[in-house]
């Protein structure tokens, strides 16, 4: 009897592990690495703050969807855009778009931040399907804004007050949906962001020196995520407090961009 309460408990206690060993999986974060011609640049994905968004990227990663795509927007002080074109700049076929999840992302603590990755879109909120950003200074302009009651509504948006239809306003604020952050490989994201561009066929700000995605895949074996500071290895002065970096000013908007936005949207290429 003694022996069989052991293997009992034993067999209890294995199951308990392994419940425990399963769920801690379950909750990881996963890691992603965009092997580019660059260098590597390794996401980790939060299912907690953007769960659709997150599968919906993970479904073109498993397929090698991105493996070939390319870098084809580059804006300095903004953000580096791809995932959706070849070298030719065509677009690739794409999944059926997303459920914008940019208000539950910031609800749950994530916003466009230096260093997040995030879906470009449309200017319809639920449009996004394979193209990304990662954007390389605070771009608060691209996080949801919630509005007042009425219709029309009145609101401000960036320091000026704006009154217009509700349908059209919420268009304007819904924001963009960051869906992770790089802990790895911002340097390239630096060297990529420094690129030269210029207007190609149809399309504004194209690198110069093609900028090719050449593999994305899922990390079995997940790494120790790094501070953007420690990925730059920029060293805090010895005898000042460690602040926070003040972003760099975001690019100043072209003539067909409305006046109150400081940068052209992260719209899609399709």
């Amino acid at each position: 009897m003694h022996l069989r309460t052991c293997l009992s408990a034993l067999i209890l206690l294995t199951g308990i592990l392994v419940g425990h060993t399963s769920h801690a999986a379950d909750s990881a974060r996963p890691q992603v690495e965009l092997k580019t011609n660059l260098g590597v640049i390794v996401v980790e994905l939060d299912p907690d703050a953007a769960p659709k968004t997150v599968k919906n990227f993970l479904q073109y990663v498993k397929i090698g969807f991105y493996n070939g795509t390319i870098f084809h927007r580059v804006i300095d002080n903004f953000m580096i855009q791809g995932g959706g074109m070849g070298k030719d700049l065509k677009d690739k076929k794409r999944n059926p778009p997303v459920v914008l999840e940019a208000q539950y992302a910031f609800d749950h603590g994530l916003k466009n931040d230096l260093g997040t990755i995030a879906m470009a879109r449309d200017e319809k909120p639920d449009t996004a399907d394979s193209e990304f950003f990662i954007n390389v200074a605070d771009n608060d302009f691209l996080n949801p804004t919630l509005l007042p009651d009425g219709d029309p509504v009145t609101f401000m948006r960036h320091g000026t007050e704006r009154t217009m239809p509700r349908a059209q306003a919420l268009m304007l604020v819904a924001g963009y949906a960051p869906f992770g952050r790089v802990i790895d490989g911002m340097d390239v994201v630096y060297k990529i962001k420094a690129l030269k561009t210029a207007p190609q066929s149809q399309h504004l700000n194209v690198p110069v020196e093609t900028v090719t995605i050449l593999s994305a895949k899922l990390l079995k074996n997940p790494i120790e995520p790094k501070t953007i500071a420690q990925q730059l290895q920029i060293e805090p002065a010895a005898d000042a407090p460690t602040e926070t970096p003040t972003a760099p000013a975001p690019t100043p908007a072209p003539l067909d961009a409305p006046a109150t936005d400081p940068a052209p949207a992260p719209t899609q290429t399709n």
